[in-house]
């Protein structure tokens, strides 16, 4: 594999790069017009514009994405997170076309893209599953039939996607067919797939994921878990790994159970198996990410592997070059998700530009990033400006680190979910790690953080007020010392 076309964007988009040009591999990067201007178009070896701004114009356009590969002797196609990563059509396509797809078959996209078939697939293996319906419900008596065997509170899923969308949680069996009403509905306009399911709400969860990579060769490994359970609008903030949670003893019951659901659609690549653990340790499937995740550094941080590498190396037909029993977690890792968002204005989006941006450095300080000092963040993409990612000896190192890392990320220009994420890495029940996906609504209001800016600006003042004075007492001094010296020189002179 000589050439690689990467089908995305940003910070993945050049992550992905730089990868490749440690293996000598070339690269050629599609861009929409809004970021023609963006680091990972500069640092490709070739780039193609496909079209305006919005993503069902350029970055979704598969069929324009293989006609460009072809044109330009590529090989492989990468297509990161997000956008076409989980399309079976355009794996399928891609393969058609006589290029390879860097990821899984469209036959394990299908089987773990729909949350339904994934769950059957994972029973097999005799995988715990939350209690709920075994398919489909269809219709609102067959659910409160369910409803009432599995007890409430409930969810209320959709089968298809996922980002919170479609789900509903019900607390009493009357507000059942609204709430049922309602996530049909919502599954239909953002999938395009109205099928709901219930499971029974798991009160307390935390949300832990394992990274497995396959081979074509059978081979399937675990790289431990990432623990992603503070989270807004049900969309991950701040990942760590490994948990502060999971005993050894669970962790590889999870991990095995992991493998088991890769081995369920013979999976090839890296994918990402997530669990809900209760707060009495029980866990239970919950799905499949059929691609690279975002948090991916995290696990590459504890691990030393790189997963982009190992992806290409798949794709090429390698087997993996390591067991299971070759694996060890080394330190403690974390990343924070820095998006263009007002914390305080329930994180909705602040586009703008980066009047300052200086990345933080240092030892054990990673970012990822597709910015650069006076872009400006897209209204038509995701907001997330950067991964900062930081390492440590043990948890507390990596906390600490992250900490002044956060102090030493300068943006102005936009809002930033860095003060939010500061005020959580400081929190007791964070440092403690003991804390759910219900961190926000139990421990954040935004007022807390105007308190918290309000009492930093305070001590910044008085400190700025007291060197001022300073200054001021030195200058009288200096001034008096001056006047001495004068009447002195004039003193000498005259005598």
């Amino acid at each position: 594999m000589n050439k690689i076309l990467v089908a995305n964007r940003g910070e993945i988009a050049l992550r992905i790069m730089r990868s490749c040009r440690e293996m000598g591999i070339k690269t050629v990067a599609v861009y929409s017009q809004a970021d023609r201007n963006a680091p990972f178009v500069k640092y490709a070896d070739e780039a193609v514009c496909i079209g305006p701004p919005p993503s069902n114009q350029s970055y979704l356009l598969g069929d324009k994405i293989i006609e460009v590969s072809k044109q330009l002797g590529v090989d492989g196609i990468h297509p990161g997170y997000g956008f076409l990563s989980e399309n079976a059509s355009f794996a399928t396509a891609v393969k058609k076309a006589g290029l390879v797809f860097i990821g899984p078959s469209p036959e394990a996209m299908n089987i773990m893209g729909d949350k339904l078939s994934a769950k059957a697939a994972a029973k097999k293996y005799k995988i715990p599953m939350v209690p709920g319906s075994d398919g489909a419900i269809i219709s609102v008596e067959e659910g409160k039939k369910i409803a009432s065997l599995t007890g409430f509170p409930l969810l209320i899923k959709a089968s298809a996607g996922g980002g919170g969308k479609g789900m509903r949680i019900v607390e009493r069996i009357e507000e059942f067919e609204e709430q049922m009403k309602l996530a049909v509905n919502e599954a239909t306009s953002a999938f395009g797939n109205g099928a709901v399911f219930i499971e029974r709400y798991v009160a307390g969860p935390r949300h832990i994921e394992i990274q497995i990579l396959g081979d074509s060769h059978g081979n399937i490994v675990y790289l431990f878990e990432r623990e992603c359970s503070i989270q807004r609008r049900h969309q991950k903030v701040i990942e760590e790994a490994p948990s502060s949670v999971l005993t050894p003893e669970i962790r590889k019951a999870m991990g095995e159970c992991a493998v088991n659901v890769g081995k369920a659609c013979n999976y090839e690549g890296a994918g990402t198996v997530e669990f809900l653990l209760d707060e009495n340790k029980n866990f239970y499937f919950l799905e499949m990410n059929t691609r690279l995740q975002v948090e991916h550094p995290v696990t590459e941080m504890i691990t030393g592997i790189d997963l982009v590498k190992e992806q290409i190396k798949v794709a090429r037909g390698e087997k993996l070059s390591f067991t299971q029993a070759d694996l060890k977690i080394h330190g403690h890792s974390l990343e924070v998700r820095v998006y263009a968002e007002d914390p305080c204005n329930n994180f909705l989006p602040d586009i703008g530009k980066l009047v300052t941006y200086k990345r933080p450095q240092g030892l054990g300080v990673r970012v990822d990033d597709g910015f650069e000092e006076g872009m400006d963040i897209p209204i038509y993409y995701d907001p997330m400006i950067s991964k900062l990612i930081t390492f440590g000896k043990d948890r507390e190192e990596a906390i600490s680190r992250m900490i002044r890392a956060i102090d030493d990320y300068k943006i102005t220009g936009v809002e930033t979910t860095l003060s939010f994420c500061k005020f959580v890495l400081k929190h007791k029940a964070f440092t403690s790690g003991h804390f759910d996906t219900h961190f926000i609504k139990d421990h954040f209001s935004p007022e807390m953080l105007s308190t918290e800016n309000d009492e930093e600006a305070i001590v910044a003042a008085l400190f700025g007020a007291k060197l001022m004075n300073e200054k001021q007492g030195s200058s009288k001094v200096d001034n008096r010392e001056s006047v001495e010296s004068r009447s002195k020189w004039k003193a000498n002179r005259l005598n």
